[in-house]
This record gives C-alpha cells, sequence and structure tokens, in this order.
C-alpha cells in the first residue's frame, strides 16, 4: 500500500519514520533487461524499458518506465512502467495495464508523426 501524505505543515518539524525491508534478489539493471525484452518481444519493436527506480508499496518493486521511440524523432516519450517485485523478479502485468501502455503508445505516435505537406 503506498503512502500518502496529503498536507504538509507549512512550517515547523514534520517526521515520518517508516521501515520496510527485503532481500534485493534482482537488480535494477536485471529489472530493466526483464522488461525490454518483454515488452520487445510481447507488444512491440519500437518500445524499450527505460530507467528503473524503486517503489515501495504492497511490494518493493522496481519501476521500469516503458519508452515508446520512433523512427524519425527517436524517444517519443513514456507510455506506460512495468512493476518488476526485487525479491521474485516477477513483472506485475494485466491486462489492463497492457491495453492502457498500448492506447498511450498509439496516441502518442499519432500525435508525433508529422503529416506530410499537401
Amino acid at each position: 500500500m503506498p503512502v500518502i501524505v496529503e498536507s504538509l505543515p507549512v512550517t515547523g518539524r514534520l517526521e515520518v519514520d517508516i521501515k520496510v525491508t527485503a532481500e534485493v534478489n534482482f537488480t535494477a539493471v536485471a529489472a530493466r533487461q526483464k522488461v525490454n525484452s518483454f515488452v520487445l518481444s510481447e507488444i512491440s519493436y519500437m518500445m524499450h524499458a527505460g530507467t528503473p527506480s524503486l517503489t515501495v508499496g504492497e511490494r518493493i518493486c522496481w519501476r521500469v518506465p516503458v519508452i515508446l521511440s520512433l523512427t524519425t524523432p527517436g524517444d517519443a516519450g513514456e507510455v506506460g512502467a512495468i512493476d518488476v517485485d526485487v525479491e521474485t523478479g516477477q513483472m506485475h502485468l494485466t491486462p489492463q495495464l497492457l491495453a492502457e501502455i498500448n492506447h498511450r503508445a498509439e496516441a502518442l505516435a499519432t500525435h508525433s508523426t508529422p503529416t506530410a505537406a499537401p
């Protein structure tokens, strides 16, 4: 469960102590390679994995951005992210997540593709 701080004091002291432990069996590099392989083979050869960031929620995961690359402009932008568990290496995938990535990629590609002059 993610921690959300809804409001911070304008002044004064704020102290938050959170302790979470996990065995990091999968590095950021391994997570990126795993997501990269998946998106290239299962979604599109025009997508690749970006630089992972560590997220703490119900599980500790590497959040790996999925980047759309187009032929002419190159990297067009992030179209989603796939979480990889740091302990098991399992990717957190759902049909809804894959549909959202595809939808965002189509929208981004449409807006990034130059139209031919008449």
